[in-house]
């Protein structure tokens, strides 16, 4: 397995351009192939997760022209639901953002399709959206273990209606289901059960239906109505705001280490979730300075904080590691779904922290760290988690070497962030 030692780091300062998120990047190739038109994306990611989606629209017959930099993409819109293709076993790796909107796609496609991913991926639920698409009339059987891909859909049985999903696991069930049930030919009723978390990904998931000419409301994200027999539209040209998670670790590296960093291509009007993060960090004592079009961070004395952080869960982890920063200890509540993620993120962070030197105590959907006097030499096992890796990254702002087991894992989302973070320590 490949490593990458990070000596000490004195200081970060410069400036980053962000690239697209990944949120919005897979929504928009997803909503541009369903779309009536050319639609020209501008700004998107180049990482596995698009990757996969590219291959899966591909695969779906949409026609598309890529940049030979991947950054911008014409997709001629196939205006409506897809064909079903020759090939009907879709490999989506470990990308969450492709898997739960395909499988609700495919599902309104009359065929048979298996859909699977990598290792990772095989141990990520997925029974909560395929009951989901039961209850509408969709039929689907699980190939090896019950709960999770590999999966064969049948499709081609759902109307709309009225439907139940718990809230409290992943919101990419339920913005799966805001995507697909537009183009059933009934309206459709979401109903949600227990507290939905992750909210913010549904404002972006609602925001870029808009864009593409659907609409969708709710009552305080408990009950969602959707119109049956939409159509969705492309608007021409749509630029993707660079990616929110991504901006964290260098908004976290500047806290602690002084800065400034400034971060391009998001601003104070950002419609991603994570842009909360810099609330946090100013409650810890960062110095943040928002623009419409960048953000910069100064450090200052950072204090531990106690937080409910369930709307922004990928940065949060972003908040445990500059906790072995902070003064006292940080507690950061109400994350259960860490442990549901591309790994159980709440294993791979408290041992990353433990080892490094932190006091840390876990519950069910909590984690409280005690800073270390001293960080200490350590490496870290990623389990070939992106944010893994890249929250661990900013341990190398104390006085120790830090071993990245796996940072090629990066190429998820940031394929050469471990360039970039380098490059602004000199």
């Amino acid at each position: 397995m490949k490593v990458l030692t990070l000596q000490p780091i004195e200081k970060l300062t410069g400036e980053v351009t962000l690239p697209g998120s990944k949120s919005l990047s897979n929504r928009a190739l997803l909503l541009a192939a369903l779309a009536a038109g050319d639609t020209r994306l501008t700004n998107l990611l180049q990482s596995d997760d698009t990757g996969r989606m590219l291959t899966a629209l591909r695969q779906l017959g949409v026609a598309m022209e890529l940049s030979a930099d991947g950054k911008e993409c014409l997709i001629t819109g196939h205006g409506g639901c897809f064909a079903a293709p020759a090939n009907r076993h879709f490999f989506l790796g470990n990308a969450g953002t492709a898997i739960r909107p395909l499988t609700a796609v495919l599902s309104l496609i009359p065929g048979d399709f298996e859909i699977d991913g990598d290792q990772y991926m095989r141990e990520r639920p997925i029974a909560h959206l395929i009951d989901a698409l039961a209850q509408l009339g969709s039929k689907a059987e699980y190939l090896e273990k019950e709960g999770y891909p590999p999966l064969r859909i049948h499709g081609g049985h759902i109307k709309g209606g009225r439907v139940e999903i718990p809230g409290d696991i992943s919101s990419q069930y339920l913005t799966a289901l805001l995507m697909a049930l537009p183009l059933t030919e009934q309206d459709s009723q979401i109903f949600v059960i227990g507290e939905q978390v992750s909210k913010p990904y549904l404002d972006i998931t609602l925001g870029i239906m808009k864009t593409f000419g659907v609409s969708a409301s709710h009552d305080q994200y408990q009950m969602f109505r959707v119109k049956g027999g939409q159509q969705y539209q492309s608007p021409g040209r749509y630029m993707i705001e660079g990616d929110a998670s991504s901006a964290s670790y260098f908004f976290g590296a500047a806290a602690i280490c002084g800065g400034p960093v400034r971060v391009h291509g998001i601003g104070r009007h950002s419609v991603q979730g994570d842009i909360r993060f810099l609330d946090t960090i100013e409650a810890m004592g960062a110095d943040v300075e928002r623009s419409d079009e960048w953000v910069e961070v100064r450090g200052g004395q950072l204090k531990g904080v106690d937080v409910d952080l369930n709307h922004i869960p990928d940065a949060a982890m972003t908040i445990a590691a500059m906790a072995l920063f902070a003064e006292g200890p940080t507690t950061i509540r109400n994350i259960y779904n860490w442990r549901v993620k591309e790994t159980d993120r709440m294993h791979a962070m408290a041992e990353g922290l433990t080892r490094l030197g932190a006091t840390v105590t876990t519950t069910e959907d909590s984690i409280t760290i005690l800073p270390p006097r001293e960080i200490q030499p350590a490496t870290i096992d990623t389990y070939g988690d992106h944010r893994v890796a890249m929250s661990f990254s900013l341990a190398a702002l104390g006085s120790s070497p830090v071993t990245i087991q796996d940072p090629d894992c990066t190429r998820k989302t940031f394929p050469d962030y471990f360039k970039v973070f380098l490059s602004l320590a000199g």
